[in-house]
């Protein structure tokens, strides 16, 4: 089925807009995986596979830009989204060195209207030693979405070692996809009659007169 031109964002990824917009952009909402990888490192095949992981997962080269106040999930075309790969020399750094370097990749906010929700960089050690730090924001993904990333990653990595593109079935489902069914389902709080709007009003209800904390 095809998707509408316009893809509303889910109520979780609004709620994440709405408190970008109003606090300006935070690390609070940065995931951040530091892995240390040891044994010798093909970074000129990590990169793609890396890119390999973005074109599979359409949530990752997602901008959320908005139109008249209003946000939309834009997803990208592979070719456009940059991860702003970057592999840096580290093999003089001290222990502290590089973890304030971590620490600063981890920290670095994302602008949503402009930039894809994840960055990542390489940091060489040693020829046998590296720390690869990426960095989602919460708005593509959650603490569940870390073990099928790195799984794909592995798998994209082995197949760009073997010199070609990983063999994968494309994905059934895309998060825009559950963000039209969620839509469906619960419908708009301006509507008063939808499943949303009642929940809304029950716990207005269920809430009134209680403290503020």
């Amino acid at each position: 089925v095809a998707r509408p031109a316009v893809v509303p964002l889910s109520f979780a990824q609004q709620r994440l807009w709405f408190l970008d917009k109003l606090q300006g952009p935070s690390p609070v909402y940065n995931i951040a995986a530091a892995l240390r990888l040891g044994g010798r490192l093909d970074a000129d095949a990590l990169g793609p596979a890396l890119a390999d992981v973005v074109d599979r997962h359409e949530s990752l080269r997602t901008l959320f830009p908005a139109v008249e106040g209003t946000p939309r999930q834009v997803v990208l075309s592979a070719e456009r989204a940059d991860f702003g790969w970057d592999v840096v020399d580290a093999s003089a750094w001290s222990a502290s060195q590089l973890t304030e370097a971590i620490g600063a990749a981890a920290r670095r906010t994302f602008d949503l209207d402009a930039e894809i929700p994840l960055r990542a960089t390489l940091f060489r050690l040693t020829s046998d030693e590296h720390v690869l730090v990426v960095v989602v924001h919460h708005i593509a993904a959650d603490g569940w979405s870390l073990t099928p990333l790195v799984r794909d990653l592995g798998v994209a990595y082995a197949s760009r070692r073997a010199g070609r593109a990983p063999d994968w079935d494309p994905l059934p489902v895309q998060y825009a996809d559950y963000t039209l069914w969620q839509r469906t389902q619960l419908g708009e709080l301006a509507d008063t009659d939808s499943p949303i709007a009642a929940q809304l009003a029950y716990w207005e209800q269920a809430l009134a007169g209680m403290p503020e904390r």
